[in-house]
């Protein structure tokens, strides 16, 4: 068994998705982002593990059976070094995602918590050359993200070189398209399952319908 958490920031005007805005409102952009976090909630609600936890930056409802636990630490990096280390379970593998990738399924959380299970420790890369996931057996090791800079195109890269120096290496998982732009929005949009919020969302904004001729430029 392993222990899931789901690294979010509260949907709020202003705060969230900044980099939709234009073309959408700052509205619209929450509206997104609070439809990508229902999401990946929603695929991680029958995942086998012991502890669900909603890390989160913000003021947001977690769903019944979740705790909640407050982001800390003033840069991305410290704050995914410290989700990890203010929820160890001893002995239980952490499994880490974030809110920015609607279209994860279960099957692919089970894969993923299969594989940290089987190999200590597992990496999902991003195709804009960060990371989706990252699960650690140890979640001491986390605490190399402290000197890796985050946002970048080579984001993934350097986590795989700091945790290697660690005497860890990650199993890689299958990478994903996070949604950072309205291109990213349309795209991720088209690889989500039916009934999502996400595809539902993104297609009811007409600041976002312009989007679709570029959305295959980074697939």
């Amino acid at each position: 068994m392993i222990q899931l958490l789901v690294m979010a920031k509260a949907p709020v005007p202003g705060r969230v998705k900044t980099r939709l805005c234009p073309p959408c409102t700052p509205a619209e952009a929450a509206a997104v982002a609070a439809a990508a976090l229902a999401d990946t909630l929603d695929a991680a609600k029958d995942l086998s593990a012991v502890r669900r936890v909603l890390v989160l930056d913000g003021d947001h409802p977690a769903p019944s059976g979740w705790v909640r636990v407050p982001q800390r630490g003033d840069g991305l990096g410290e704050r995914l070094a410290k989700a990890f280390a203010d929820t160890a379970l001893p002995g239980v593998p952490s499994l880490l995602i974030g809110m920015d990738t609607p279209q994860v399924t279960p099957e692919l959380l089970d894969t993923a918590a299969a594989a940290l299970l089987r190999d200590g420790a597992v990496l999902g890369p991003a195709d804009d050359g960060g990371w989706w996931a990252l699960g650690l057996s140890d979640p001491a090791g986390a605490a190399v993200l402290r000197n890796v800079p985050m946002s970048t195109a080579a984001t993934g890269e350097r986590t795989v070189a700091e945790l290697h120096r660690r005497g860890v290496r990650p199993v890689m998982l299958p990478a994903l398209r996070d949604v950072d732009t309205a291109a990213d929005a349309v795209a991720v949009a088209a690889r989500c399952r039916p009934g999502q919020r996400f595809p539902a969302i993104v297609a009811s904004l007409s600041s976002l319908a312009g989007h679709a001729v570029t959305a295959g430029s980074r697939a």
